[in-house]
C-alpha cells in the first residue's frame, strides 16, 4: 500500500517547478501591469500640470506596451500648443517613443522621428529635420539629474515674412546637461556640453569669410536654473534675469577649416531683454571678422591698447593670437572699442 503514494510523492516534486514557474509569471504579469498603470498615471497627472501653465501637448494613438521587461509610451505624432509666448507657438514631430525598462526606473530613453514644424510668433517658421533622434533622461526622486540628447544630420530652416530664410545643418548635434555637484545649492547650477560637427551655418560664414563646415564644442554652466521649472518661454526668462541667472562659458573651440576659436565668456539678458556679456576669444586662420581685415584690426588694435593685444588665453593653443574682449551691449556687438556692422540683435522676448 506504501509504494503508490510514494509514486505520487515523486511526481509531485516532478511538477513543482513548473507550478513555481507559472506563479512567478502570474506575479510578474500583475507587476507589470501596475507599472503600467502607474505610469498612464504619472504621464496624466504631467499632463494636467502642463496644461495648467498654458502648455497644451497632445499624444495621438497613444499606446503603452513592452512587456515583460520594459514600458513603451508610443505616440502616433507628438505636439505642443504653448500661448506662453504672447502668441500661441505650435510645434509638432512625427511618430515618438519613449522606453524604460522595468529594473532601471530612473532611466527613460526617447525617440523621436522627424520633421519637426514649428509656428512662432510674428509669422515665423521652423522646419527641422533629422535621420535620427535620441534623447535620455535619468532623475531621482522626481527630480531630472542628467539629460542627453543626440541628433544624426540636423537640418534647420527658419523663415520669417519679409526676411531672408536663415538655415543651418550639421553632420550630428549632441547636447549633455546635469546639475552641478560642486557650486553652492544657491547657485542651482547645471553644466552643459554641446558638440557640433560638421556645422553650416551661412549667417557666420559671412561674418567669417568662411564657407568650410566647422566643429564646435561649448561647456558653460547656467545659474538659477529653477527658473526653467516653468519651461522656455517669457516668464521663465524674465524670471531667470531677475534672478540674476547667467550662462558662464569655460570652452568654446570652434574650428572650420584652417579657422580656429578659443574662448571663454560669461552671458545674460539685460533690461531690455537682449542678450548681454562678454566674450574672451583668441584666434588663428581667419582673415576678416564681418569684413574687416583681422590682421589690420589685430595691428591697430593692439597699439590702441598698449600692445596687449599679443596674450593669450589661459590654456589656448600655441598660435593663436587674442582679440579685444567682443562685448553685447543693449543689442550691438563690440570688438573692443569697434561696433561691428552687424544687425541689432532683437529682443528675446
Amino acid at each position: 500500500m506504501t509504494a503508490p503514494v510514494s509514486s505520487r510523492s515523486s511526481r509531485t516534486w516532478l511538477y513543482a517547478p513548473f507550478g513555481l514557474l507559472l506563479i512567478l509569471a502570474l506575479g510578474w504579469t500583475t507587476f507589470w501591469f501596475v507599472v503600467r498603470g502607474r505610469v498612464i498615471d504619472a504621464v496624466d497627472a504631467a499632463l494636467a500640470r502642463e496644461a495648467g501653465l498654458g502648455r497644451s501637448w497632445n499624444c495621438t494613438d497613444r499606446s503603452v506596451s513592452g512587456f515583460p521587461f520594459r514600458v513603451e509610451l508610443r505616440c502616433g505624432a507628438l505636439a505642443l500648443a504653448s500661448a506662453r509666448w504672447g502668441e500661441e507657438v505650435r510645434v509638432q514631430t512625427g511618430p515618438a517613443v519613449a522606453v524604460g525598462q522595468i529594473y532601471s526606473p530612473n532611466l527613460v530613453i526617447a525617440q523621436i522621428t522627424g520633421p519637426l514644424q514649428a509656428s512662432l510668433p510674428e509669422g515665423r517658421k521652423l522646419d527641422v529635420g533629422w535621420t535620427r533622434l535620441e534623447a535620455s533622461l535619468s532623475h531621482a526622486a522626481g527630480r531630472p539629474e542628467r539629460v542627453s540628447l543626440v541628433v544624426a544630420a540636423p537640418d534647420a530652416r527658419l523663415s520669417a515674412p519679409g526676411l531672408a530664410t536663415e538655415t543651418w545643418k550639421a553632420t550630428s548635434l549632441e547636447a549633455h546637461l546635469r546639475r552641478n555637484p560642486s557650486r553652492p545649492a544657491a547657485d542651482q547650477a547645471v553644466d552643459l556640453a554641446i558638440a557640433v560637427k560638421g556645422s553650416v551655418l551661412p549667417a557666420l560664414d559671412a561674418v567669417l569669410g568662411t564657407t568650410e563646415a566647422g566643429d564646435v564644442d561649448i561647456q558653460a554652466t547656467l545659474t538659477q536654473s529653477e527658473a526653467f521649472r516653468i519651461g522656455l518661454n517669457p516668464d521663465a526668462l524674465e524670471a531667470w534675469r531677475g534672478a540674476g541667472g547667467q550662462i558662464e562659458v569655460t570652452k568654446l573651440v570652434s574650428v572650420k577649416g584652417p579657422a580656429r576659436i578659443e574662448a571663454t565668456g560669461q552671458f545674460l539678458i539685460d533690461q531690455t531683454h537682449r542678450p548681454a556679456g562678454q566674450l574672451q576669444a583668441s584666434l588663428a586662420g581667419i582673415r576678416q571678422i564681418a569684413g574687416i581685415p583681422v590682421g589690420g584690426l589685430a595691428a591697430g588694435l593692439g597699439g590702441l591698447l598698449g600692445g596687449r593685444l599679443s596674450a593669450q588665453l589661459p590654456g589656448a593653443a600655441p598660435g593663436l593670437t587674442a582679440l579685444p574682449p567682443i562685448v553685447l551691449r543693449e543689442g550691438r556687438i563690440y570688438l573692443g572699442p569697434i561696433r561691428l556692422p552687424l544687425q541689432p540683435l532683437p529682443a528675446l522676448y
